[in-house]
């Protein structure tokens, strides 16, 4: 059994959840759930990042204190990610008292090992991105993310000595040269190391809504490192060494391309010099675009109309969609790797197109023909079908990419074995048969491609498969037993009862 801890970046509490941050963590969701399915040992880490003078700005602009701006927002994304089916392990609050003490205790570990040192800070920030940038990374004078200018900042603070971790980090990537996927995510970052390293600060005095410095309590940490720290607040780093040693070699950070610097320089720096492992795995995806723009909170320089996700309601999504249709688009049409076009276009023609008119319509068409040639008990399968050969090919593909990061190729090839049910029954078209064993194999078969559908695609539609699963007449859910055990052709037993009902995804505009 392998294990895996699964992580999603932490979402800033300075606006409510969107489709962005959605697309995140279905796709880690989605992920762990297969890994379950294939009978691993996994924990799922989603969570939101609360401190940081952002959010301070907007509590205030709201009338309220930043803890209760927090508190209300945190709870938008705990409802949001329940109203889409996550299956989170844990759910982490950066002002939860156990991630205080966690970034208190890693800090003061990098401090002791003298890799921290006070100093007097001048640059130029961007309050969005709560990050300092030099002239030269700018884009016209305004921060390369947001497009919104930078401000001058000067302040004494407290500095990582990222300098020292150069060579390290080169040496650490060269001996694990998949430890960041894409590839060219990865000679971006190391791109960025051989650039030269320079020390970062890590404290500021300016604000105070922040994890306090404990060896100097008029300076709290920057947002950022309070942040990271939590992967290993949510495995007991300082409270439970074995936990700790159990999870952290497994971790999976999955994240966007923004965030590249903080999690493939910065972190596996800041791991060095508390002497633990840099992350093992660090998968990174590109971002949603709507008419070639990112798609996000607000990304719009001064002047311009913002381009906002947040104008896109989830909620409203999931209940025009439904929860498990949108986890489908989101998985099937935007691969985890490159940059995806969210549109209502594209979402009406995946929905009809595999959904509605693919699996949908063969669930609805061998109901009915099983009712009206079977009296309604769905016959076993062939166990020398046609079908047979390319359900264990599917099976295998599935596996494989999904174990690779790529969800999106293992829904195209369990919809491969969809497509050749239905040419199959076109073919023989049972419906005019008399009843007798040529319509019994075509129906068998055709059960034993929606039990496996309903298994291979549950990571991506837990509820829909659940729901498909009954519909066979077959006991519990298509996730009760590991896939190894019940991806063979033959599972499906015959002599149920097949249940119709009304369509599982019924057509769009």
């Amino acid at each position: 059994m392998a294990r895996l801890y699964l992580t999603t970046p932490i979402y800033y509490t300075n606006d409510a959840p969107h489709v962005g941050s959605a697309y995140t963590t279905v796709n880690a969701d989605a992920l762990a759930r297969f890994h379950r399915l294939l009978g691993d040992e996994v924990l799922l880490l989603t969570g939101t990042d609360e401190h940081g003078q952002k959010v301070a700005d907007t509590a205030a602009a709201h009338g309220m204190d930043p803890q209760s701006w927090v508190d209300q927002t945190s709870a938008k994304f705990e409802a949001a990610w329940r109203q889409l089916g996550i299956s989170n392990d844990d759910f982490l609050r950066t002002t939860a008292p156990r991630h205080r003490a966690t970034v208190q205790a890693f800090l003061q570990q990098i401090y002791d090992r003298g890799y921290i040192e006070r100093g007097l800070y001048e640059g130029l920030y961007c309050v969005s991105c709560e990050d300092y940038y030099t002239a030269d990374q700018l884009d016209e004078d305004r921060c390369p993310i947001h497009g919104r200018p930078v401000v001058e900042m000067a302040e004494e603070n407290y500095f990582f000595k990222l300098s020292a971790f150069e060579e390290p980090l080169l040496a650490w990537y060269a001996a694990n040269p998949t430890a960041i996927q894409p590839e060219a995510k990865r000679n971006e970052a190391l791109s960025f190391i051989r650039s030269g390293l320079r020390d970062i600060s890590i404290t500021r005095t300016s604000i105070r809504w922040g994890v306090p410095v404990p060896w100097d309590d008029a300076h709290v940490f920057y947002v950022w490192y309070d942040a990271l720290i939590n992967y290993l607040t949510a495995i007991d780093y300082g409270r439970d060494p074995e936990r700790f040693a159990h999870w952290w070699p497994s971790v999976h950070h999955l994240i966007g391309k923004e965030i590249v610097r903080f999690h493939c320089v910065w972190w596996p720096a800041m791991c060095m010099a508390a002497g633990i492992d840099p992350p093992a795995k660090v998968s990174v995806h590109g971002w949603l675009l709507t008419g070639g723009r990112k798609v996000s909170k607000t990304i719009a320089a001064e002047g311009e109309t913002p381009l906002k996700l947040t104008d896109i309601s989830l909620s409203g999504l999931v209940e025009d969609l439904g929860a498990d249709a949108l986890r489908y688009h989101l998985l099937r049409d935007t691969p985890l790797g490159p940059d995806g076009e969210f549109s209502a276009e594209a979402i009406d023609a995946r929905y009809n197109a595999d959904l509605a008119n693919n699996l949908g319509n063969l669930a609805a068409r061998v109901a009915t023909v099983v009712g009206s040639k079977c009296g309604g008990i769905g016959p076993a399968p062939d166990p020398d079908s046609p079908l047979r050969t390319l359900a264990a090919e599917v099976v295998d593909e599935a596996v494989l990419a999904w174990r690779g990061f790529q969800p999106h190729h293992g829904l195209e090839a369990t919809w491969r074995l969809i497509a050749a049910a239905n040419a199959r029954l076109e073919a023989v078209a049972p419906w005019k048969l008399e009843p007798g064993p040529e319509v019994d194999a075509v129906l068998g078969d055709a059960l034993e491609v929606l039990r496996l559908v309903a298994i291979l695609a549950s990571p991506a539609m837990p509820t829909k498969c659940a729901e498909l699963w009954g519909r066979l007449g077959l006991d519990g859910t298509p996730t009760d037993h590991p896939l190894f055990e019940v991806s063979g052709w033959g599972g499906y037993p015959g002599g149920l009862a097949v249940h119709k009902g009304d369509p599982l995804f019924p057509r769009r505009r």
